[in-house]
Order: C-alpha cells, then structure tokens, then sequence
C-alpha cells in the first residue's frame, strides 16, 4: 500500500458490507501511553504496567476516538461483539476496568479506526494493495507488535522480506 497511513499495516476488519468496510490498524504504535489517556480523563491507577502500555493508531478515520478492542467474555456500556472471538469497546467503564485491574485481560487500546466505501476495499485487494488472511486473535492478543504482520503474513505462507513493491523481473 503506497499510502502513507497504511504503509506496512496490519488491519483487522471488523465490519465489511454493501455499504463498506472498516476496522483498525492493530500494529502501528503512538507516542502515547494509557497513563496519558486516563490522565487526561481523570482516571486513577495505582498499576504502573499497565499505564505503561503504549496505544496504538487504529488509523485515520476519528483519530481522538479511543477503542479498546479485547475478548466478548466482557461486556461494557458501548461494547459491540464481532464474529471471530471480538469485541470493541469505546466508553469510560472499560477504561476504569483496565486502570483498576480489571478485565479485559486480554486488549488493545487504540486512537481511530479505518474505513472504505462501497466497494472501495474491494477494488484495492483486486490491485494487490492488500494480503487478506483469516483473523487469529492469538495474533491480536498475544504477538509483539513489531512481529504481528509477519505472524499473519505467515497464516498464509509469505515471507514479507520477499516481497517488493514493483512487478517485473531481472
């Protein structure tokens, strides 16, 4: 993807439809923390790991929107569940769960989210600007973020370090 703000992005896609898609960028790091976040809130926490957590940039769409994405076992006042083991959340509670040590457990906590339009996505997989694979949430909950492309990328046999930007040949 030759857009900046996609550039070397790993994308999970929570809603896809006649009317569009969009989901979030789940590996591309902030200069930010949640301390910052629940400070601007004015959410206490005694849990230094977990203030310590770095947010990620979901992508260009809504970029002061927080989204927490985790695991359905939870609920909260804005959760909406997905299919493939999901869910996303977007008010305080969640936030005042994670700063107290509470669930979800398992989570990313994001800035913004990304979207296309009707058939958009569509016509950008068919030009080759994206690979598309199943979601592991093994992948989303629990790889490195530095490392995640290359474990989805592996989901369906590439090797990224093999791919260049331009076709042709010798």
């Amino acid at each position: 993807m030759r857009d900046s703000r996609f550039e070397q992005s790993l994308i999970y896609i929570l809603e896809h439809d006649a009317e569009g898609a969009w989901g979030v960028v789940i590996n591309q790091t902030t200069d930010m923390t949640l301390k910052e976040i629940f400070a601007q809130l004015d959410i206490s926490s005694d849990d230094i790991a977990i203030g310590e957590q770095i947010i990620l940039n979901g992508g260009p769409v809504d970029t002061q929107h927080g989204l927490v994405l985790h695991r359905p076992e939870i609920s909260f006042e804005s959760t909406r569940h997905f299919d493939g083991g999901v869910s996303l959340s977007s008010s305080r509670d969640v936030l005042e769960a994670l700063a107290s040590g509470d669930e979800p457990e398992e989570h990313l906590v994001l800035l913004g989210h990304a979207g296309w339009g009707p058939g958009q996505l569509e016509e950008e997989i068919t030009d080759n600007a994206w690979l598309t694979c199943e979601a592991d949430t093994h992948i989303i909950f629990n790889t490195p973020v530095a490392q995640m492309r290359a474990a989805a990328a592996g989901l369906i046999g590439v090797d990224l370090n093999l791919i260049v930007g331009q076709p042709g040949h010798a």
